[in-house]
């Protein structure tokens, strides 16, 4: 936990915040910190900044803050995920909002099974605690948004082509021999299938759009792990 996450719920006074759960929890085993001490806080969707701790036990921890730093950038990225796997899921929502992603579309695919979209992990709360997870890590406060849709076809004739205006819309297709040439700052919308890739219905769907199919090359990754190496090449342009 590289910043401790504060909810407006948390104030008991104009400055000052009284944590528990996991939270106090974590300041004591982790940071075994004492009072005095200061720690990164940043306000949910607000600003950045540091917290002194004026008192801490068993029950609860109190702060006072100081909030004076925006969150870091943006990545102008819409992700448009097959959902995957429940397990695999938390890991690509944690490493998405690390990045720096804030629009996030849990898409259906052929490859999709049914029994996925009646998973636990979709309800609201469990997605905030992986999203949570992720500001954490990356020191952000700017919660993303997720948006499910179960429907593949309604989701791409309807709602999609108004969704990639005048961005870059690229999807990964492990056949396609083009390699992705992203560009800093450009505002895209991208794509990424399920396990063995979006069928070729699908690609079609999407092409019509205006996609741009393309691979990393040779090596077929899991999705955990291509929607990292994705986001980090943008990130790296930034």
């Amino acid at each position: 936990m590289n910043l401790i996450v504060l909810n407006q719920d948390d104030f008991i006074a104009k400055n000052t915040v009284r944590l528990t759960g996991r939270r106090l929890e974590h300041i004591r085993t982790v940071h075994r910190a004492e009072p005095n001490t200061e720690l990164r806080v940043g306000l949910l969707n607000g600003k950045i900044g540091y917290g002194i701790i004026t008192s801490i036990d068993g029950d609860s921890v109190e702060l006072i803050t100081t909030l004076d730093q925006a969150p870091p950038d943006i990545l102008p990225i819409t992700l448009l995920l097959a959902l995957p796997r429940p397990k695999m899921l938390r890991k690509v929502l944690q490493s998405a909002t690390s990045l720096g992603v804030k629009q996030i579309y849990l898409i259906n695919s052929f490859r999709v099974e049914k029994s996925f979209w009646s998973s636990p992990i979709l309800e609201p709360d469990k997605l905030n605690e992986q999203l949570l997870l992720g500001l954490e890590q990356a020191r952000d406060t700017i919660l993303p948004e997720i948006h499910l849709r179960p429907l593949f076809k309604p989701f791409v004739e309807d709602e999609l082509p108004d969704l990639c205006k005048g961005t870059r819309a690229l999807v990964a297709h492990p056949t396609s021999k083009k390699k992705a040439v992203l560009e800093p700052n450009l505002q895209t919308t991208l794509a990424v299938g399920p396990e063995g890739g979006f069928i070729q219905y699908e690609v079609d769907k999407l092409v019509s759009c205006g996609f741009v199919p393309f691979s990393l090359g040779e090596r077929i990754l899991r999705v955990e792990t291509a929607v990292p190496v994705l986001l980090s090449q943008m990130l790296s342009l930034q």
